[in-house]
């Protein structure tokens, strides 16, 4: 197997989307936004018989407290893993990279699904036990770390708009008539549009108790894929207030709805259920046959915190899918267990220390 390291934008995309299942957190845009935020990209091409069968964006990250760095391979490497062959020699040359860059450990979180938690419309591989079988055999463990989403719900694309709306939940079609009855209206928002984004973005953020990063970081990442036009804003406003919106990310065959924000203004008015109606049929019209409605819990339980969003998102019409999640591979053991058990004990420490003070 030939491994190339590609800097061209135009042959990384395009190889990427000739591969099974590409993610849109491989694509070049990603690693380039990341490469602003802390992170340099390497995107590695692995090709037999110069037929290209894999790739890897690999993220590096230097580490503050230790002589050493980190790699990540999000939502990758992007590969056939019911081929194990192929998928060893694949991670066999991630795991020669890490110790060739004396990183502490490699994490890679594939797309892959276990067979009995996966929709059967759904292109996602799902051969997660062989998968998971590999990857303890060759060293890597089940990371504590889980960067993405380990589940998801999914929705088939590949059929009409009448047959999309008939598998939505009988409530979630009434209110998507409701909001176009009373004057909820949707419209596509450009670039000028993000710093009203950005705000019912924290306003969510403050009502829902999530952690969010500074405005920058996602004018940043937002402004990235809305020029290479792989994202679509939408915005729902109520006589002329915006009241909700979404961001969804588009790359070859598949959407995957990843920023959302909404304001109490008007939320009786059911924006959010129009607001998705839109964004399916606007998937549509790129040519995706799926959408990644990005996110659910490890146990489907009305105790979980996001038990709500996902009976929203099941209301749509998606299906569970549940993912292999993130691995690492320690190259480093001493170095390993620092990074993931002492230092973050050490920072829990002097930050409970500081609130004592305060």
């Amino acid at each position: 197997m030939q491994v190339l390291r590609i800097d061209d934008q135009a042959t990384w995309d395009r190889s990427l989307l000739a591969l099974p299942n590409p993610h849109v957190l491989q694509s070049w845009a990603w690693g380039a936004f990341k490469s602003r935020h802390g992170w340099s990209a390497t995107r590695l091409l692995f090709k037999e018989e110069d037929q290209a069968v894999a790739a890897a964006l690999v993220l590096r990250r230097k580490l503050p407290l230790l002589p050493a760095s980190v790699l990540y391979v999000p939502k990758g490497p992007v590969v056939d893993w019911t081929d194990t062959a192929r998928a060893s020699q694949v991670l066999a040359d991630l795991e020669g990279l890490a110790r060739q860059w004396r990183a502490v450990s490699i994490k890679i979180d594939p797309d892959v699904y276990y067979p009995d938690r996966t929709p059967s419309f759904s292109p996602r591989p799902v051969c997660a036990p062989g998968t998971r079988e590999l990857l303890a055999e060759r060293g890597w463990r089940f990371s504590g770390e889980q960067i993405q989403f380990r589940n998801t719900v999914l929705l088939d694309l590949d059929r009409s708009e009448d047959d999309l709306l008939a598998h939505m939940k009988q409530k979630t079609r009434y209110n998507v008539r409701l909001a176009a009855r009373h004057g909820v209206e949707v419209r596509a928002g450009t670039k000028s549009d993000l710093a009203l984004f950005y705000d019912l973005y924290e306003e969510t953020a403050q009502r829902d108790g999530f952690p969010i990063r500074p405005a920058g970081y996602y004018h940043d990442v937002w402004r990235t894929f809305l020029d290479a036009g792989q994202a679509r804003l939408l915005l729902a406003e109520v006589e002329g207030d915006v009241v909700a919106g979404l961001m969804i990310f588009t790359f070859g065959p598949a959407a995957w709805y990843i920023y959302g924000a909404s304001s109490d203004r008007h939320r009786n008015l059911m924006p959010n259920n129009l607001l998705q109606w839109e964004a399916i049929r606007s998937a549509q019209a790129a040519g995706c046959k799926l959408y990644d409605l990005w996110g659910a819990p490890d146990d489907l339980d009305e105790s979980d915190p996001m038990w709500g969003v996902v009976r929203f998102k099941l209301g749509l019409g998606g299906e569970l899918a549940g993912g292999l999640g993130a691995w690492d591979f320690p190259v480093s053991k001493a170095g390993y267990w620092l990074y993931t058990e002492v230092i973050p004990r050490y920072l829990a420490w002097l930050r409970g220390r500081a609130m004592a003070q305060a």
